[in-house]
């Protein structure tokens, strides 16, 4: 009876694939009949309940567990080769949803992975369960801190490089993070079916450049699934298993959180020793904050409670957590009764990119704030800080790795809560020598020592470099040198490359880099080139800020610290731009763009005037005069005590203009 019941719990699907299968399996080869057995048992493990799932899970030691991540550039196929492993394992469906790691909205349009999402696996190997959790990466270096993240909770990873483009610069950056950390690097080359892929350029790059192996090498098409299933094999064989301790008092490392309208504070841990399980009490030894676990459980692939989580699982925790600021990344939790030593945690990369961030309606003010400490919690990097402008009122100082970076999460707020957010230009930490000695950063533009009073203590100013390292054909080599001195680089090395291609290392004020540098070097290189980049500390520079004044009032939210020899002509594009936007006053408007203490472009928005002279007929030219002088005198004293008003559609007009 209970036999019946199973079975009626079943989903249609999973019994024709069963019984289609049994049809088919007396005409399978030897070497397949274990793939066989693997992919029945574990699409038949999809549709089983959570005891099942848990029953699994406690008769899996922890030598028989393999934490991995994808490694790889943009666009390389992590994504698709992540389905595909799913489907193997039964996780999903054949032919399902796409791309199910990428959660996001944001994600799915770009066709980039922006948050570093997990998912456990089974897997039966020689006639024993695994259990398989693996981290889809994102590959854009400004999410670079979900990648470090992500490796944290690993003992391997699969290099993906793509047969058609062979090795490319965020493929070198993401190796080098990976090797670093010690993790065991299985070397993947995808898109094998593409008609242009060039798989033995590939194979030599893979050697040359990394000093793997060839033997090692896994040829693949994530798209088709060729090959794929030659990959967990060599995860279980070539990756180390965690070295946690059961026994020992419970320790997790916070590798990420999301928050949750129900649940609060969802936390997702890599448990490296001990377990816990659903009524035990954790605290953080950061914060010394006490909470009672409410759940505990996987992601397959979205959350399955189950009765505990044990050293070597990565697995997430409900504790009732409602402060976002609580849940600090790279935190050590333990039990309560049994407090340890906590783990070393790793350090955050600091936020390079700051955009002043302002409510479209004054109204939205309070629901905004509340939206952004809920997303700022689940991306970390983010850094938040409330200022006021005198021209958009209340708003937040974000702090962001990169401009594409602040791009997503705009977009992300936009879609996720429905905001509308006015951002102010990009702009980058400078640092301020005071004569003492004494050194300054400056991350709003509105805070730079100006030309007669708070300069008069600074002794020099400096700009950050970042090392930024690109690979493109050969032919565009003189175009991107080109690019790159225009952009004040100073070029450090160049490399040719076997396969005709040239690695260019350029040091390149960040300045430079966050105005969409990486769109003309795609626009120069005919979208062939890739960038990768880190920073290179601080160096002395000629720096002023350049403010925009109406009728000589400076406008905040519009000020930029920009190198001096880029003042006149930036200056002039902003008097003549903001111009068409700013509407006709009774006064005169005065548009103007300073720097150094000096004027250096002005544009003029000429009164609305009445004619005054309309009613005048045959009159003498003296009252005619009279006429025009008072109208003359009104209009100064109306400019000397109005105020010019300019409403917020300008301003985002404005800061829309690149």
């Amino acid at each position: 009876m209970s036999n019946i019941i199973r079975l009626r719990s079943t989903s249609l699907t999973t019994i024709r694939a069963l019984i289609s299968r049994s049809i088919q399996y007396s005409t399978i080869t030897t070497s397949q009949t274990h793939r066989f057995f693997s992919t029945s048992i574990t699409s038949f493990s999809n549709t089983n309940t959570k005891q099942t799932i848990q029953e699994r899970l406690d008769a899996i030691p922890i030598e028989r567990y393999r934490n991995f991540s994808i490694v790889a550039h943009v666009d390389h196929g992590k994504s698709t080769l992540s389905d595909r492993l799913l489907e193997l394992t039964g996780v999903i469906e054949k032919g399902g949803n796409k791309q199910v790691l990428d959660k996001l909205d944001v994600e799915r349009e770009r066709g980039i992975t922006i948050k570093a999402q997990t998912c456990s696996m089974f897997y039966n190997y020689k006639g024993q369960d695994y259990l398989l959790h693996l981290v889809d990466t994102p590959g854009h270096v400004d999410f670079r801190a979900e990648v470090s993240r992500s490796y944290a909770s690993c003992g391997g990873a699969l290099l993906l490089v793509d047969a058609s483009q062979g090795v490319q610069a965020q493929t070198v950056a993401n190796f080098y993070l990976a090797y670093s950390l010690g993790l065991r690097l299985i070397p993947v080359i995808n898109k094998i079916d593409l008609g242009h892929a060039d798989i033995p350029r590939s194979i030599e790059q893979v050697e040359t450049t990394f000093e793997l192996p060839k033997e090692d090498i896994v040829q693949v098409s994530a798209k088709t699934g060729l090959n794929v299933e030659q990959l967990l094999p060599s995860i279980i064989e070539k990756i180390p298993c965690p070295q946690g301790k059961l026994k020992d008092p419970f320790r997790s490392l916070l590798v990420d959180s999301w928050y949750d309208s129900y649940l609060g504070v969802v936390l997702l841990v890599n448990v490296v020793d001990g377990s816990i399980k659903k009524g035990q009490r954790i605290f953080s030894p950061h914060t010394q904050k006490k909470y009672e676990v409410k759940e505990v459980g996987i992601m397959y692939p979205d959350r399955v409670p189950t009765d505990n989580i044990k050293a070597g699982q990565v697995g997430y925790i409900v504790c009732g957590m409602k402060q976002t600021s609580e849940a600090i990344i790279g935190d050590t939790f333990m039990n309560v009764n049994h407090p340890t030593e906590p783990l070393p945690g790793f350090e955050e990369p600091k936020p390079m990119v700051f955009v002043g961030a302002f409510p479209a309606d004054y109204t939205d003010f309070k629901d905004l704030d509340e939206h952004m400490s809920h997303l700022v919690l689940n991306d970390r990097s983010v850094t938040l800080q409330r200022e006021t402008s005198n021209a958009l009122g209340q708003g937040w100082r974000l702090g962001f790795l990169g401009s594409l970076h602040a791009s997503v999460f705009k977009e992300r707020l936009e879609k996720e809560y429905g905001a509308s957010l006015i951002l102010t230009n990009p702009t980058v930490p400078y640092k301020v020598v005071l004569g003492g000695g004494e050194e300054k950063i400056i991350t709003n533009p509105d805070d730079f020592p100006d030309h007669t009073t708070k300069r008069m203590n600074v002794s020099k100013f400096q700009e950050p470099y970042v090392e930024a390292l690109m690979t493109f054909p050969q032919e565009y080599l003189g175009a991107v040198i080109k690019l790159c001195d225009n952009n004040r680089g100073i070029q450090k090395e160049i490399q040719y490359l076997t396969t005709g291609q040239v690695l260019l290392r350029y040091e390149i004020p960040l300045a430079h880099l966050v105005e969409d540098f990486f769109g003309k070097l795609k626009s120069t290189t005919r979208g062939y080139a890739s960038l990768d980049y880190e920073e290179a500390g601080y160096r002395d520079s000629k720096i002023c800020k350049l403010e925009l004044l109406i009728n000589g009032k400076g406008v905040d939210a519009l000020a930029q610290v920009m190198h001096n020899s880029l003042v006149q002509t930036v200056g002039k594009e902003w008097v003549e731009k903001f111009k068409e936007h700013v509407k006709n006053q009774l006064f005169e408007v005065i548009i103007q763009a300073k720097a150094n203490n000096k004027i250096v472009a002005r544009s003029t928005v000429k009164a609305k005037r009445k004619d005054v002279l309309a009613k005048l007929h045959a009159s003498d030219i003296s009252r005619r005069k009279k006429l025009l002088v008072n109208q003359k005198e009104g209009k100064k004293r109306m400019k000397s005590i109005g105020n010019v008003t300019v409403n917020q559609d300008a301003y985002q007009a404005f800061l829309k203009r690149s």
